[in-house]
């Protein structure tokens, strides 16, 4: 992902994090994975949203959900990541 990019992902997603973010995808590769997987996730989202078709789907839920999860580990190791500059 482009810095542009992620830097205005960070500022959506994660404000209070944004300058922890970045050196945990240098430093920690299962982070960095996870945060590609999530952009990866709502790239593919919102495509799906836009064919009419596709708009009341359960696919696109189940896949909400698996971004939702992917967020959710994303805070726990930005957490863990503060805790452990504080300590």
């Amino acid at each position: 992902m482009k810095t542009k990019d992620c830097n205005k992902k960070i500022k959506n997603m994660f404000p209070e994090f944004r300058y922890l973010i970045q050196g945990l995808r240098d430093s920690n590769p299962h982070f960095s994975k996870i945060f590609e997987d999530h952009e990866q996730l709502d790239r593919e989202i919102s495509q799906l949203e836009l064919d009419p078709v596709h708009q009341i789907n359960d696919d696109i839920e189940a896949l909400k959900r698996k971004k939702l999860r992917l967020k959710d580990e994303m805070y726990h190791l930005l957490r863990n990541a503060q805790n452990d500059q504080l300590a």
